[in-house]
């Protein structure tokens, strides 16, 4: 996990207004200006469907329910990005105290969340990929 402050060059581009148009006022809150929706209440939260979770703003494949657990934090959880090509990571100094690590979507550049790392989960990685419900789809894997 290496911090990558610059802009990437995005395969998904959008005016903010053609942003605002196609996502709900809730969606664009999160995905387009860095909001955090409130914790127990996503709709990824507590699933295990077996799937894929895709960037709500530009379909992108970001991560796997096999990267999935439960950390009992309010938001679902991922110990690993689907690649790390998938998202990229920007200083957060937007609250007081140490600086968070956000999460963004290389494709289209939208606010997934934060990680946090040495919590002490038992996962592969000791990483806990904080991500908004409200900025993933579920594509369940078909049977």
């Amino acid at each position: 996990m290496t911090e990558s402050p610059e802009k990437p060059k995005l395969s998904v581009l959008k005016t903010e207004d053609e942003w605002r148009e196609m996502l709900t006022p809730a969606e664009y809150q999160v995905l387009r200006q860095a909001g955090t929706e409130p914790p127990f209440v996503g709709e990824y939260t507590d699933t295990t469907t077996e799937g894929v979770y895709r960037c709500r703003a530009c379909n992108a494949e970001l991560f796997r329910s096999e990267t999935k657990f439960e950390s009992h934090c309010g938001w679902p959880s991922f110990f690993s990005p689907l690649a790390e090509d998938t998202v990229r990571y920007v200083e957060d100094r937007s609250i007081p105290g140490p600086p968070r690590v956000e999460v963004r979507c290389t494709a289209c550049d939208s606010h997934l969340g934060h990680v946090f790392a040495g919590e002490g989960y038992q996962t592969p990685t000791d990483l806990r990929y904080c991500i908004n419900s409200i900025c993933l789809t579920l594509e369940p894997t078909q049977n």
